[in-house]
């Protein structure tokens, strides 16, 4: 008997013959087609972008016209591309904020974060590592993407997961659960998706009020 098909060894093997550093590139790629979130010209900021795939698919669909910020805690082997950048950071270091204001001169139509920890094999311990991360890309996402703009992040399903939902729903106005199809077997992993971020900027009250 022949060894039972695994789908994550087309998708390897795929990734491989499109010249893709990574297979996870075919995640981003469904994302972006089915919910219509990258264009010409924009600027998307991308989280725990080594080693690059999400990038190639987002540089190429944003084109020189646009402008790529890849972050990771570890070098992303260059592009030859102008429009996409790299830098090395740690999200949750304490300078982490100032660095990100001086990166962000204007704001992102789109926040992507494919970050994900150090998995111990405590479920529990795994889950709320992976919500922290997701949390504090929410948290870069509302400080520097512009209003209607996108945001996706990978977590674990599990937890505090329903809270982090609903805190997310408070800021975009549609909100999808999606587990690509690259997306290896057996893995806990789930993208969310908020589409059109909120205006919570508070209003100021009338004159005479």
């Amino acid at each position: 008997m022949g060894k039972p098909y695994q789908r994550k060894d087309h998708f390897f093997n795929k990734a491989k013959a499109e010249g893709l550093r990574a297979r996870s590139a075919f995640k981003i790629e469904e994302l972006a087609k089915r919910f219509q979130v990258l264009r010409k010209g924009a600027r998307v900021l991308d989280l725990g972008a080594a080693p690059g795939g999400f990038l190639q698919i987002i540089g190429n669909a944003v084109g020189p016209t646009g402008w790529v910020l890849g972050l990771d805690l570890v070098p992303i082997r260059p592009f030859p591309q102008a429009h996409i950048e790299t830098h090395v950071a740690d999200v949750l270091a304490d300078d982490f904020d100032e660095k990100m204001a001086a990166w962000a001169s204007r704001p992102f139509d789109s926040v992507v974060s494919d970050m994900a920890p150090k998995t111990t094999g405590i479920r529990t311990t795994d889950e709320a590592r992976s919500l922290r991360l997701a949390g504090k890309a929410l948290e870069v996402a509302i400080a520097h993407s512009r209003v209607g703009g996108t945001f996706i992040a990978k977590l674990f399903m599990g937890g505090d997961f329903e809270l982090f939902r609903s805190e997310l729903r408070e800021h975009y106005e549609d909100v999808k659960i999606v587990r690509p199809e690259a997306t290896r077997g057996g893995s806990v992993e789930v993208y969310v998706v908020g589409l059109r971020r909120r205006d919570r900027t508070p209003k100021p009250e009338p004159e005479g009020a």
